[in-house]
C-alpha cells in the first residue's frame, strides 16, 4: 500500500519550483493501544456530543467553532472564515533563509517528515533544490501549514529525498530558569571527573537503533497474552534507588561492576537482527479458533506442479 501523503504543494526557492508531497517519516501505530470498556457488559464505550446545558446530543452539521470570550461567551467561527485566512503556505513551503544546523536549539524540533517530489514532474528542480541544500550543508528554513495552523517547518538532505522538521515558536518554548534555578552550585573535584571519565569510556559505543527495545512494549504483550491464556498475573517487585552516601565510593564500585560484566557475544555470520518497531503486534497470541500464521502455512498443501505449455 503506497503511503498517505500529509500534506501536498509546491517547494519553493526563488523562482525555483516544483510539486511535492510531505508524508510522516514516524509511526506508533505499531504500539499496543487500549480501549475504554464498561467493566459489566464488556462493550465499548461511545462518546456523544452533548450541550453542556441541555445535556441534549448535537448533530455534527450544527457543530462550530468558538473562542472563548468569558465563561458564557464564545466568538463563533466558521470554516469558510478560517479557510479565508489566506496563507501562501497553505499550498506553498517557502525557504525563507539558510541556517547553520548546530544553531537550533533542540527544545523547538518536534517531529520529522519525508518531502518528496509529487508526481513525475519536478524531479530536476527538487535535486537542484536538495543538492544546493547539501553543498552547502546549511538547513533551509520555511514555512508550512498543517491541521489548519502555520509551521515553522526545517529541510535537510536525507538520501534521496528531503527530511522536514517541524519547529516550535518562541511562545511554545519554557524558559528553564523556573526549573534550574534552585540546582544547587556544587564543585565537582578532579578525581570524581576522572572517575566518572571512565566509566562512560567503558559505556562508549555507537547509535543503532537497532539494538532498542521497548521493554513497556514487551511487558504488555506479555500480559494481555497471559490474560488471553487465563493465567494469574502477579505483581513483580518495583526497583528501587539506593541513597548515595559516599559519591566516590559508588563511582569506584561503579567501574569494578561494569568491568565484571560479561561482554555481548559475537552475532553469528549471517543471522540477521530483529527488528525493533516492525511486528511488534505479531508476538500477541492468536485469536481463538485461527490457526497460527506459521502453523496454517505448515499445514497447507503443496501445490501441484503446472504443466508447461509447448
Amino acid at each position: 500500500m503506497a503511503p498517505r501523503a500529509n500534506w501536498k504543494g509546491f517547494l519553493r526557492l526563488s523562482l525555483v519550483t516544483c510539486p511535492v508531497a510531505l508524508y510522516p517519516a514516524t509511526s506508533e501505530s505499531e504500539k499496543v493501544s487500549f480501549n475504554q470498556v464498561n467493566r459489566k457488559t464488556g462493550h465499548r464505550i461511545k462518546y456523544a456530543k452533548v450541550d453542556a446545558d441541555t445535556g441534549e446530543e448535537v448533530a455534527n452539521e450544527d457543530i462550530v467553532k468558538g473562542y472563548k470570550v468569558d465563561t458564557d461567551t464564545f466568538i463563533e467561527v466558521t470554516k469558510d472564515e478560517l479557510d479565508n485566512v489566506a496563507l501562501e503556505s497553505t499550498r506553498t513551503i517557502e525557504i525563507d533563509e539558510f541556517v547553520d544546523r548546530r544553531e537550533i536549539d533542540p527544545r523547538y524540533l518536534i517531529r520529522p517528515y519525508y518531502l518528496s517530489p509529487d508526481g513525475k514532474v519536478g524531479h530536476d528542480a527538487f535535486a537542484v533544490i536538495r543538492e544546493t541544500i547539501r553543498e552547502m550543508n546549511m538547513v533551509a528554513i520555511g514555512r508550512v501549514v498543517l491541521t489548519n495552523r502555520e509551521h515553522i517547518i526545517a529541510l535537510e538532505p536525507f538520501e534521496k529525498g528531503l527530511m522536514g522538521t517541524l519547529l516550535r515558536y518562541p511562545y511554545e518554548v519554557r524558559s528553564a530558569e523556573e526549573y534550574f534555578d534552585d540546582i544547587q552550585d556544587v564543585k565537582v573535584t578532579k578525581d570524581m571527573l576522572d572517575l566518572a571519565r571512565h566509566i562512560v569510556n567503558q559505556k562508549s559505543g555507537h547509535f543503532e537503533p537497532d539494538k532498542f527495545e521497548d521493554q513497556y512494549e514487551t511487558a504488555l504483550i506479555d500480559l494481555i497474552n497471559q490474560k488471553r491464556a487465563g493465567k494469574p498475573i502477579t505483581a513483580k517487585a518495583r526497583p528501587r534507588g539506593e541513597n548515595v552516601v559516599d559519591l566516590m565510593d559508588a563511582l569506584r564500585k561503579s567501574i569494578g561492576r561494569d568491568a565484571a560484566a560479561a561482554p555481548e557475544a559475537p552475532r553469528k555470520a549471517g543471522k540477521k537482527p530483529r527488528k525493533a518497531a516492525a511486528g511488534q503486534k505479531e508476538m500477541l497470541m492468536p485469536i481463538a479458533g485461527k490457526k497460527p500464521a506459521k502453523e496454517a502455512a505448515a499445514k497447507k498443501p503443496a501445490a501441484k506442479p503446472q504443466r508447461k505449455s509447448a
